[in-house]
């Protein structure tokens, strides 16, 4: 066989580590391998076999174990070929087939969309990567000779695989703590996304490497120098960054390519902990540090396990120098992250922290993925949740907490526990008290205070960033709505009934399943919600389950009405055109997906869709309404001194809230314009507070006004 040289190669560089028997296993699998994709090739025209032993070559840099490599040699054959699970199963034991069905990618399903598969697989790589993180690893791997490879696809095709990889398998890479690998992945997805500002910026970076060398070898050279004073052994290196970290800080701080300096980082590598802060200490003396640009990793490790100390310098010719310390240890994780002690153990506790750390995160995942409706929802919270930039905050007991840049106490709330974040109220940040949407920056310490019956406000889903917290409350709300959207549904069924001169007791349990067999629904519950949300109409519902036809009886003939009460919550709302109030005569409107829309009588939005009868329903206020209703007024008064405090007097006497108060100049300078939102019981309520006012000599004029 002509690839056998390949195979040969990765022979080679896992029998550095495995034992004998496993080569073997990894020998027979190639052949099987082989075999099974016999006479299939890949774009590049190499035979396809080549594309699996690429992927277990780069599993061999992580030093992954046999059966992770033993999957990846057979990572498409499920897919591509006619072998079946239980054959990966028989010849190479469970835990590879396992493998290779969590890396297999979707079955062949039909989806709406594009976009929709792809959130299928993510969500299926999830699941499978919480049973066993090789599964991303395989994959992650897979991805890179893709990427490698990728030129033979067309530029749409190219396109289209590098914004995926960029988005979401880099990010993950970083998660991993795969440093290299997330460089690779980033660099590779920029050449393929803009291949011309690739070019241009490479070409760029090649001429200036020229004009810099003689700079950098000077700064390497004192380096080593001032460190062999100071009596630290230390390897030092001089790396360039790459194109791609360039072309982000070009965009993000809109220079050009000659402001962007630092495109040289130096790398310390010491012999242990200690010798990292010397060393730090003998170049801050060598070069100047550049004030709150140092970075402690070794105190407060990354959420990836990455351990550093960064310190940047004024150098030579005023150029930055970016300076990584660490030690041995810390520079192996640095680069193969989660892979670098590929260990697996029996329990948590024997687990390394790192491992932990990762074990938790796809945790958190599985729980968001749970929470998530759609797979859409859930890919949404996973690029919120891979996002690199973090904070590191302390809760009051001193534990660290690492959130992503821009994370709000609500955020942090939710980091620590979900019934936290559902229950929080208010927070302190380093003893202060602050609302819940302030940011947090590195240091803070935090405290959440809860009440027993708080509940998630919508409203935190316009500065929540982190995807558990969006992906709770989401849920929440969810709920929420649904249970009140059902207590309504059941009322307005109550009331279709009574208009076919029955009630809900005599509506017997068979007549219910054959409804929901009908509907396909799963429970009463859900028709009832369905109703309370307009997806389905009461009347339809009420003759369905008394077997009449849907022409039997007049739909436009409407029983009793329905009883308001304005605390219906979610599954109701009043309209804000005309902001009806106890004692307006008042209509109802179902609005499919919003429930019950509560108008006054002479709106005129009302009457414009007064077009369909059966959506309108007859509605009254319930007599035992007890909470307040925003109502707006207008006021025409007499330009002078302490008017205001005249009015606001007078609706505090009358026992009403003001909500907001603007004022803008009348028709004169006489006279000036008032508008209040005024929280209120009822009408008469009202009208008690406009005789007040209108008793204020002040007042020329006093209307409400409902648009």
């Amino acid at each position: 066989m002509g690839h056998m040289s390949e195979a040969e190669a990765l022979l080679r560089q896992a029998a550095g580590y495995l034992k004998p028997d496993d080569v073997t296993q990894l020998e027979s699998a190639f052949h099987f391998s082989a075999q099974a994709h016999e006479g299939q090739f890949r774009k590049t025209g190499e035979p396809y076999v080549s594309h699996p032993v690429a992927v277990a070559e780069i599993l061999t840099e992580w030093h992954l174990d046999s059966q992770a490599l033993t999957a990846a040699l057979l990572h498409d054959v499920m897919e591509d070929t006619a072998v079946t699970k239980a054959e990966i199963a028989e010849k190479f034991g469970r835990m590879v087939a396992e493998l290779v069905d969590g890396v297999s990618k979707l079955d062949r399903i039909e989806f709406e969309s594009h976009e929709h598969a792809q959130a299928e697989n993510f969500r299926k790589m999830v699941l499978a990567m919480t049973r066993d993180v090789r599964v991303i690893l395989i994959k992650l791997a897979d991805r890179l000779h893709n990427m490698r490879t990728l030129d033979v696809m067309n530029p749409a095709k190219r396109a289209r695989i590098a914004r995926e990889t960029i988005d979401i398998y880099a990010p993950i890479a970083n998660r991993l703590g795969l440093n290299s690998l997330f460089q690779e992945l980033q660099e590779l997805s920029f050449k393929h996304l803009f291949p011309v500002r690739y070019r241009v910026l490479s070409k760029a970076l090649s001429s200036a490497r020229g004009n810099r060398r003689e700079v950098v070898q000077r700064i390497l050279d004192a380096i080593k120098v001032r460190l062999a004073e100071a009596g630290i052994e230390a390897s030092v290196s001089g790396r360039e960054k790459n194109l791609f970290s360039i072309y982000t800080k070009m965009q993000e701080k809109h220079l050009t390519f000659a402001q962007v300096y630092d495109i040289y980082g130096f790398r310390v590598v010491v012999k242990d902990v200690p010798s990292c802060y010397v060393a730090m200490g003998a170049l801050h003396g060598l070069y100047k540090p550049i004030p709150g640009k140092f970075k402690d990793y070794i105190a407060i490790p990354k959420a990836n396990g990455y351990q550093s100390l960064h310190t940047t310098l004024f150098g030579p010719f005023g150029m930055p120098l970016e300076v990584q310390i660490r030690t041995q240890e810390m520079h192996k994780l640095a680069e193969a992250g989660v892979a670098s002690h590929w260990l697996y153990k029996a329990t948590d506790s024997e687990l390394s922290e790192l491992q932990q750390k990762t074990h938790q995160w796809l945790q958190s995942l599985l729980e968001m993925q749970t929470q998530s409706g759609s797979s859409i929802e859930f890919l949404e919270h996973l690029k919120v949740d891979l996002f690199p930039d973090e904070v590191y905050v302390f809760t009051p007991k001193g534990r660290i907490l690492s959130l992503p840049h821009g994370a709000t106490c609500v955020d942090f709330a939710y980091a620590v526990h979900t019934d936290i974040g559902n229950r929080c109220i208010s927070a302190r940040v380093n003893h202060e008290l602050v609302p819940l949407r302030t940011v947090l920056r590195n240091g803070d310490r935090v405290e959440i205070i809860t009440a027993a019956h708080a509940k998630p406000n919508p409203a935190w889903l316009n500065y929540v960033v982190t995807g558990k917290a969006r992906s709770y409350i989401r849920h929440f709300l969810k709920t929420m709505q649904y249970e009140e959207s059902a207590q309504l549904g059941e009322r307005l069924l109550n009331q279709a009934l009574a208009a076919l001169q029955t009630n809900s007791a005599d509506v017997t349990e068979a007549r219910w399943t054959k409804l929901l067999k009908d509907r396909n629904a799963q429970s009463r519950l859900e028709v009832l919600a369905d109703i309370g949300l307009g997806k389905l109409l009461a009347f339809v519902v009420a003759r369905r389950l008394l077997h009449l036809g849907d022409h039997e009886g007049d739909p436009a003939r409407q029983p009793g009405s329905v009883a308001i009460r304005g605390s219906e919550g979610m599954a109701l709302q009043l309209a804000k055109c005309c902001h009806p109030i106890p004692g307006d005569p008042i209509i109802g409107y179902i609005k499919k997906g919003q429930g019950l829309v509560v108008h006054t009588h002479d709106c005129p939005v009302a009457r414009k869709t007064r077009g369909d009868p059966d959506k309108w329903l007859d509605v009254e206020w319930a007599p035992d309404i007890n909470r307040l209703f925003s109502v707006n007024i207008k006021l025409v008064v007499s330009n002078q001194r302490g008017a205001l405090a005249k009015l606001a007097a007078e609706i505090a006497e009358g026992g009403a809230n003001i909500d907001n108060v603007s004022l803008e100049p009348g028709d004169s300078s006489a006279y000036a314009n008032v508008h209040f939102t005024l929280q209120v019981k009822s009408r008469p309520h009202l009208a008690l507070i406009m005789r007040g006012l209108r008793r204020i000599p002040d007042v020329i004029r006093i209307n409400r006004l409902k648009g």
